[in-house]
């Protein structure tokens, strides 16, 4: 009797399903069919390659395909482990991430936090301007205007000696190259950044700000116990997200501004992917130096997302 009871609560179950998810797509068919396109698009180029990940266990050669080559298991892992460059790699992309995390991820939460403050409409609309032109200008055009003014002739050596020092070509130099790489990335995308935490701030209830002029509060109050916590769960999932690409470091950047001189503090993960994997033609190695970074950053997702949940309870999962 009990079985036949639990029977019939799973069909009826079912039944219940089916007419909900019957009832919702005829109420949202349209909706469903704006999103068709981008659901086909992330099943045809980020879903179906990764059935290409299993080269990584492989000794991939592409005239025999992936199914035929052989199976290799972890070794293509456990060279990369032993390579000579694997901790300088590691320390030169766990470096130029965190410091882009330390000083770039601040950057646009102060800048719009500042920017809120102007009651000028048409200054504030100015300065929006400017700072979001840079991050339309070509990364090939900026890196070109960085070694024009890292020349030992040029902007960055005309401003040394102002200051007492000596003319260089500061791109050259192990010291520089951070500096100039995480802030020419902040200047680049300051002002494109900060549109997100604009729109939170105008989200912010005006009556709390209303509340605390009335209460005797001044602005950088109002800005510390309204605003600032206004923002937090905005701050707190972008930086889950930041975490969750700790290793992504974008190689074209560093491709078009390291040199010879600087391999050993410029070189990372993604620039010794491109060396393998397309110069030498390596890409089972390649594939698998990429899938351990993709790990890497899942962790660091997954351990970033437990503490924002517990300190903040904002959280992507």
């Amino acid at each position: 009797m009990a079985n036949g009871n639990l029977i019939l609560a799973k069909k009826s179950g079912k039944r219940t399903l089916k007419r909900t998810l019957s009832r919702d797509f005829k109420m949202n068919k349209y909706k469903y069919l704006l999103v068709l396109p981008v659901i086909i698009y992330l099943i045809l180029f980020a879903y179906k390659p990764m059935y290409g990940v299993i080269i990584a266990f492989k000794d991939y050669k592409p005239a025999t395909g992936i199914m035929q080559s052989k199976w290799v298991g972890f070794k293509h892992f456990r060279n990369f482990f032993n390579d000579v460059y694997f901790w300088r790699l590691l320390r030169n992309t766990f470096t130029i991430s965190g410091l882009s995390i330390l000083f770039g991820f601040p950057a646009p939460i102060i800048f719009a936090l500042l920017l809120n403050e102007i009651q000028s409409s048409w200054f504030k609309r100015t300065v929006q301007t400017l700072t979001y032109m840079p991050y339309f200008i070509s990364l090939v055009v900026v890196c070109s205007i960085i070694k024009i003014y890292s020349q030992s002739g040029g902007v960055f050596s005309q401003l040394a000696i102002l200051f007492g020092g000596e003319p260089q070509n500061f791109l050259m130099s192990k010291k520089y190259f951070y500096p100039i790489y995480v802030g020419s990335g902040i200047w680049q995308s300051l002002g494109w950044n900060s549109i997100i935490y604009l729109a939170a701030l105008s989200s912010i209830d005006q009556e709390q700000y209303e509340a605390a002029r009335i209460d005797g509060a001044g602005r950088f109050q109002q800005m510390f116990y309204i605003t600032i916590p206004g923002l937090i769960p905005t701050i707190m999932i972008l930086l889950i997200l930041r975490m969750g690409g700790i290793l992504n470091v974008g190689y074209e950047k560093i491709l078009l501004l390291y040199s010879e001189a600087t391999y050993e503090v410029a070189d990372v993960i993604s620039t010794y992917v491109y060396r393998k994997g397309i110069q030498n033609a390596a890409f089972s190695y390649s594939t698998a130096v990429g899938l351990f970074n993709s790990i890497v950053n899942v962790f660091f997702l997954f351990v970033a997302n437990t503490f924002s949940r517990r300190l903040t309870e904002s959280s992507l999962f």
